[in-house]
């Protein structure tokens, strides 16, 4: 952060010049109003700016033994410490080009010898000033970009708080438990990291949309609050007019998140990938899956990407009702299912990271507490749901 001018205080300005009779004469000139600090040498005056105190304006000479005036600016200004200080180039060079090169070499000003007290006081006031005025703006800028992160940071973490909400509101009247949100949102984003380079995938597959994903992937069974305990907690098989009201569950999701949108007036980034895993994740890449039956590349990458996250968690994960399937099993149903459920090059990549699978799995798997909670929990709901006579 730069250092800022503090008015409370006398500016400091430091001489540079090999002249003792010029160090003197500037001395006495500006002692009344500013703090000076004096330097017989380039070296000298490099290393007085390295330390703390930095002055706020330095009038430099040119033809110095040693560093010269020149070498001296070039090392102000590539440091970035000392970049900002300004230089006011004060020396017996006066031809037209030797006044263009210092300012080309970042000189704020070039005052020629022998000096007119007042025109120096002068310049050095505006210098000052405008680097008063540099330095105020320097740190409303820090202070902005500070606080439009802080903001970007608290917006982020309430879509996430959001996003989780809406997905545990689910969650609770479903025989999942809260670990297969964050599976299959791990499965996705592994698998959408290993297709950003695929032909198929990369131009959809941004660092930015592989992010968005990772943010909605929770919502893919937001729909299913809306379906009826006596179906979405039924351990055995549906009937017919049952998986009819259960697969409503993807068009619900899809309206709760338009509603939600509309509420808000505008459409949000990552609400329009959870519409889209929201009600496409059931669609099978042959066309025999629902709610439209469409197929291939119809059916959104989002949503593809989430079928395989999704029947590979269904396999392997325990429930109130039935152990988990080993895991080279749920890989050999998906492989399988190539072509025909799942799109052929994301089971391909799902096949080449299936370690990756299994660790995060492992990583959030459900423990013996999590299901006899899950237990307790779903019969209390079946039990409020039972018609009282």
């Amino acid at each position: 952060m730069p250092e800022a001018l503090d008015f409370t205080r006398r500016p400091t300005i430091l001489v540079v010049d090999d002249t003792p009779d010029n160090l003197s004469l500037m001395s006495g000139l500006l002692k009344d109003n500013y703090k000076v600090k004096v330097a017989n040498s380039g070296e000298k005056a490099l290393k007085q700016v390295q330390g703390e105190g930095k002055p706020d304006l330095i009038l430099l000479d040119i033809m110095m033994p040693g560093l010269s005036g020149y070498d001296v600016i070039r090392e102000l200004k590539a440091n970035p410490p000392t970049r900002n200080i300004p230089v006011i180039f004060l020396t017996a060079l006066s031809e037209a080009e030797d006044e263009k090169k210092g300012l080309e070499m970042g000189a704020a000003d070039y005052i020629t010898k022998p000096i007119s007290p007042p025109i120096v006081m002068a310049r050095v006031k505006t210098q000052l000033e405008n680097k008063a005025a540099a330095d105020f703006l320097r740190d409303q800028n820090v202070y902005l970009e500070t606080e439009v992160l802080k903001r970007t940071a608290e917006i982020s973490a309430i879509q996430d708080v959001t996003i989780l909400a809406m997905a545990s509101l689910a969650e609770t009247r479903d025989s999942d438990t809260g670990n297969h949100i964050r599976r299959t949102q791990h499965y996705v984003k592994v698998l959408a990291d290993k297709l950003k380079t695929h032909p198929r995938f990369g131009f959809f597959l941004s660092e930015k949309t592989v992010h968005m994903l990772f943010k909605s992937a929770p919502l893919h069974d937001i729909g299913k609050v809306g379906i009826p305990d006596r179906i979405l907690l039924k351990p055995g098989r549906f009937t017919p007019d049952e998986f009819e009201l259960m697969k409503t569950h993807t068009a619900l999701g899809r309206d709760a998140i338009e509603h939600a949108e509309r509420q808000l007036g505008m459409q949000v980034e990552f609400l329009t990938l959870a519409k889209e895993i929201a009600y496409y994740h059931q669609e099978k890449w042959d066309g025999s899956g629902y709610p439209t039956g469409i197929s291939g590349d119809e059916i959104p990458i989002s949503a593809r990407l989430m079928a395989v996250a999704d029947v590979y968690d269904a396999l392997i994960s325990r429930r109130v009702y039935k152990d988990g399937m080993p895991h080279e099993k749920a890989v050999a149903i998906i492989v399988e299912s190539k072509g025909t459920h799942f799109d052929p090059d994301i089971v391909d990549a799902f096949v080449e990271l299936q370690d990756e699978f299994r660790a995060i799995a492992a990583r959030y798997g459900d423990s013996d507490e999590d299901m006899a909670a899950k237990a307790k929990q779903l019969a209390q709901i079946q039990g409020e749901s039972r018609p009282t006579v």
